[in-house]
């Protein structure tokens, strides 16, 4: 057979001119207990900068990263290399393996996307390659869902270890106040009481139960009795303390994982009784009823404000009068919540005079201090525009005065919902101090 010859001056619609490869050089290293004797990430990048050399591979950029790859999206250098790839300032990757690339579903698919796009061209690892033909991307994921697999099963690997250590009464976490975890290598989850701890903590339960403290009272025996200390040397603080108060681990049992609704009899010893974990619930949900546990109503100006004699925050009370008539008045006080001095002797405001000298305030203050400046003046030209639309007036350029501002601020105070007080005294620089029923700012 005879073969056909190109005519002279004939150009082929078909030829491709070779696109070059320019690779980033990726390297990670794993998280991943088992994977702790893989290559680090410097002999990760000196032996693929080898292998660059020895196959005359153009390098554009190294990248390092640490991240985990079992969850897709939460790797920022891989992110980055993803946005570059679109941005065509590299075509290839270099990396020490595939499980390097991504062992989540999603990461994959980004990969394969870029290929199937043909933005992303070759894949090179030490001892594989995996260009973008039907082939290669197929081993590819197979290899990344192989990855994800091991992932997989380690995860339900390490929840049947945690039952199986649960089922044993080990608590596998950090031990609460007043417990330490066993430094023993051979009693792992093994949980031991504090000496230094424990007897104090226990305390804690019988002061609520026998002797009706109240959370605030409590805090205060720590604090000023006890001089308690965490592990870490710093004080209790009253939410950790209710905390300690609602853990069922003190009598004996806990729950795992967390709102699981599964319960388990731990191994440790029990500081306190069943019964009395149950009574001191009980005074906590009476206390608290009645105002003298944790604070749950929110009021208008607690924590916007501090105390001018000790700098403690100041906290709020409510009080119900009953008149012979049947009529019932509610009542709001501020005062200091005595953090920093117990014996402070600030005394309590009536929320109608501290409005009032809020009020005052508005006059004094510049307003180039408040935040709310421009939202103000805003909420002014709308209502005005309103106005005049609906009194079918022209509507003019409005001009709002700082007078009118500061008219605006005032109704807040005294008229304006709780979010809106809150939100007006926190766009303050100055802190607001009270003391002997006095305000000032600070």
């Amino acid at each position: 057979m005879s073969r056909t010859e190109a005519p002279e001056g004939f150009v082929s619609k078909h030829t491709f001119t070779p696109v070059t490869t320019r690779y980033c050089l990726y390297a990670r290293k794993s998280t991943e207990s088992e994977e702790q004797q893989v290559l680090s990430i410097d002999s990760q990048i000196k032996e693929m900068l080898q292998m660059a050399e020895r196959d005359n591979l153009e390098i554009v950029e190294i990248k390092k990263e640490s991240h985990s790859a079992k969850e897709a999206g939460m790797r920022p250098v891989f992110n980055e290399i993803v946005d570059e790839i679109k941005s065509g300032k590299f075509n290839g990757i270099l990396t020490w393996a595939p499980d390097r690339i991504s062992r989540n579903a999603g990461d994959l698919g980004r990969i394969v996307d870029l290929m199937d796009s043909g933005l992303l061209q070759e894949i090179r690892t030490y001892g594989q390659k995996f260009s973008n033909n039907p082939n290669e991307k197929f081993l590819l994921m197979i290899l990344g869902s192989q990855a994800k697999l091991e992932n997989d099963n380690k995860v339900v690997n390490v929840k049947r270890g945690m039952r199986a250590r649960c089922e044993m009464g080990l608590y596998p976490c950090i031990a609460p106040t007043g417990y330490s975890n066993s430094k023993n290598v051979d009693k792992r989850c093994h949980i031991e009481i504090d000496a230094e701890r424990a007897p104090i903590v226990k305390k804690m339960f019988e002061k609520i139960a026998y002797e009706n403290l109240t959370g605030r009272q409590l805090y205060f025996w720590l604090r000023d009795e006890a001089n308690y200390k965490t592990r870490t040397g710093k004080q209790l603080h009253l939410g950790n303390l209710y905390m300690i108060l609602r853990n069922h681990f003190y009598y004996g049992t806990f729950q795992y994982p967390k709102n699981s609704g599964q319960w388990y009899k731990g191994a440790h010893e029990p500081l306190i009784s069943k019964a009395l974990f149950d009574q001191v619930q009980e005074k906590i949900q009476v206390q608290n009823t009645r105002g003298g546990g944790m604070q749950t109503k929110e009021f208008a100006f607690t924590k916007l404000m501090s105390c001018a004699l000790c700098g403690s925050g100041i906290t709020a009370d409510e009080k119900y009068k009953t008149q012979k008539n049947g009529n019932t008045h509610r009542y709001v006080y501020y005062g200091c919540c005595k953090s920093n001095d117990r014996s402070c002797t600030s005394g309590y405001i009536n929320e109608d005079d501290l409005v009032e000298q809020l009020v005052a305030l508005m006059d004094k203050i510049e307003f180039n201090d408040i935040g709310m400046r421009q939202k103000i003046k805003a909420e002014i030209e709308r209502h005005k525009k309103f106005q005049s639309g609906l009194l079918g007036e022209k509507e003019s350029k409005i001009k709002v005065k700082d007078v009118e501002v500061r008219s605006y601020a005032k109704y807040i105070l005294r008229e304006g919902q709780t979010h809106e007080k809150r939100e007006l005294l926190s766009c303050l620089k100055s802190r607001i101090c009270v003391a002997n029923k006095l305000v000032s700012l600070k």
